[in-house]
């Protein structure tokens, strides 16, 4: 995976564009600023957003080409990320750090998909929000119709409603939602796909 990313990642245009996702500029707006936790942030669009808001940002992802990128975007844009390059597995984060963590498509492969989206409940404090979109399972369907609509191909690193109710039992759901939305983001994401939003409160 790392080899697919860093490929992705080498052309010179932003594969999912320099301005943040929607749905994460929107929920994010309405936090007042703190710690947040960006895992699998690729390019920095997000974190560069983020930490424009004042947020104190801590981004990784295993792709060294993503994080040349991100440092870029955060030059041209005058801000500091904290941007790690590894797996989940590679970096030590204390627990209950953050008041925040996105996770926008952040697919992991099936064999860590669980293990990691536990760590990272343990990473958020009480009362922190995890902010969430991602493909559903059933995006499958919609990329057979338009490819460019873009995701992964393999349903294991896809999402359901019930499994993230599994990964973050203990939270209070402000929104869950399984949504067909319009993404025009970059290269790689581009129609109508079918994604699952969330915004989840660790309960204190």
């Amino acid at each position: 995976m790392k080899q697919f990313w860093d490929e992705r990642y080498s052309s010179p245009a932003y594969a999912y564009g320099t301005e943040p996702n929607t749905f994460f500029k929107q929920q994010l707006s309405m936090i007042p600023p703190g710690k947040l936790l960006l895992p699998a942030e690729g390019e920095g669009r997000n974190a560069v957003f983020a930490a424009t808001q004042g947020w104190q940002v801590t981004a990784f992802d295993q792709s060294e080409a993503g994080k040349r990128k991100a440092d870029q975007l955060a030059s041209e844009k005058g801000v500091k990320l904290d941007y790690l390059v590894g797996t989940l597995d590679d970096l030590a984060f204390e627990v209950e750090t953050f008041d925040a963590i996105g996770l926008v498509y952040a697919h992991f492969p099936a064999e860590w998909k669980e293990k990691y989206h536990r760590v990272f409940d343990t990473l958020l404090k009480p009362g922190g929000l995890v902010l969430f979109e991602a493909f559903s399972k059933g995006n499958l369907e919609y990329v057979r119709r338009n490819p460019g609509v873009g995701g992964p191909k393999d349903p294991g690193l896809l999402f359901s409603l019930e499994e993230l109710r599994t990964y973050f039992p203990h939270y209070e759901y402000d929104l869950l939602a399984e949504e067909e939305v319009f993404l025009q983001e970059g290269l790689f994401h581009r129609g109508t796909g079918l994604v699952i939003r969330m915004v989840a409160r660790k309960k204190a």
